[in-house]
């Protein structure tokens, strides 16, 4: 049983998934960071306060925190679909730019073989 554990806990997805749940702990810093201090700030500059934790409805029940809450992830959602998008977008520039790269070599290949091809009936006659 100790050794079957030990395969399952070493195999490679496992190690993976550490590595992303580490990483991604650090990045959600980075975001909430983003949203609480420059983005949250700019809204409040713009529209007033964006705290609702005062709204209460009848019974003490505090709906303004729930409120908060949908709007922070809001916030942290459309910073990450930004985020995503530009790196999709960076990822495409250097798909295609690689693929720039490599066409010259193509293409030099081809005009040699044309070259070659006009030498050969050149010959011919």
């Amino acid at each position: 049983m100790l050794k079957e554990f030990k395969e399952f806990a070493l195999k490679g997805n496992v190690l993976e998934l550490a590595i992303a749940v580490i990483i991604g702990a650090a990045f959600n810093a980075i975001v909430k960071s983003l949203v609480e201090d420059i983005i949250t700030p700019i809204i409040g500059l713009l529209f007033g306060k964006p705290d609702f934790s005062g709204i209460k409805l009848a019974g003490g029940i505090n709906i303004g925190l729930f409120i908060n809450s949908v709007v922070n992830f809001l916030i942290v959602s459309f910073v990450l679909f930004i985020v995503v998008k530009g790196m999709n977008m960076a990822r495409e520039k250097m798909k295609k730019q690689e693929e720039v790269e490599e066409t010259p070599a193509e293409e030099k290949i081809d005009a040699k073989e044309e070259l070659l091809k006009e030498i050969r009936d050149l010959l011919k006659k």
